[in-house]
């Protein structure tokens, strides 16, 4: 049955494992990734890991910064517990793991190509141009507003209004119409007018928010509002964590239809 599942749609079973650190950084653990790839046995995985590590050595790659080692206590008994190891893996670990898997085993061919096509992905997007990245996020933060308003309404949100705003006092620590007259934006403008480090913070609200709704089934309108807050809350608190510069205080750019109309133009 799960191999059923892989073969239809790989995608869906390595995003639902996938986890994001205090950070916002993504990562995958081995024991969960394990079974994704069709492992059953842990020591026969570990084997893999450890040639992956190699081949992160070969090229040269600060293998810490992609392969962490963890540790978990886990129950044996009714009163007893034994420590487990495991490995907190980036993407690019993962593509490695895929790379020295058994290539007879289905799960392992798609993954090579899953973390093949996700990893040239982010290389191809660390490669565009400031303007180039701002349209992608700003495209990526529609689709998924429109996600997170499809949940939230399943969620018996009524008050769209207000559910949007709590999201955005969480995250800016000021209400949508303070950010603009901050801003000395038009109503209805911010996204548009956000750059892409500022983009990529409202992404990242709105999709652990839709994630946070559905994980924990959250119903109505108060408790919806008060996820969006404290998930907003959450990313401000990673942005200051990290010594970035709070969204309220960035720059705003040039309106994105501007950046759409001379993208039409280039390409004529």
């Amino acid at each position: 049955m799960k191999k059923e599942l892989i073969i239809k749609n790989p995608q869906a079973d390595f995003e639902s494992i996938k986890k994001t650190d205090d950070n916002g950084v993504e990562y995958w653990t081995a024991r969960e990734l394990m079974a994704v790839l069709g492992y059953p046995r842990w020591e026969s995985f570990d084997e893999v890991i450890s040639r992956a590590i190699k081949s992160a050595d070969n090229s040269s790659q600060i293998t810490a910064n992609h392969f962490r080692r963890l540790t978990k206590m886990v129950k044996i008994g009714s009163s007893s517990v034994r420590e487990i190891k495991d490995w907190k893996l980036d993407r690019y670990a993962c593509y490695l793991v895929a790379q020295n898997g058994d290539s007879a085993k289905p799960e392992i061919a798609l993954a090579q190509t899953y973390f093949a096509i996700q990893t040239r992905k982010q290389e191809i997007f660390e490669s565009l141009t400031n303007d180039d990245k701002r349209l992608f996020i700003r495209g990526e933060v529609a689709n998924q507003n429109k996600k997170l308003f499809s949940t939230a309404k399943k969620a018996g949100v009524s008050n769209f209004g207000l559910f949007n705003n709590a999201g955005y006092k969480g995250l800016y620590d000021l209400s949508i119409s303070e950010i603009e007259r901050k801003k000395n934006i038009r109503k209805g403008e911010l996204l548009d007018r956000a750059g892409s480090s500022e983009l990529a913070a409202n992404l990242f609200r709105i999709t652990q928010t839709d994630d946070k709704l559905q994980k924990d089934k959250i119903i109505g309108d108060k408790k919806s509002r008060d996820a969006h807050f404290t998930i907003g809350r959450k990313v401000r608190k990673t942005i200051a964590d990290i010594g970035g510069t709070m969204p309220e205080h960035l720059p705003v750019e040039k309106h994105i239809r501007e950046l759409n109309k001379a993208k039409i133009k280039s390409l004529k």
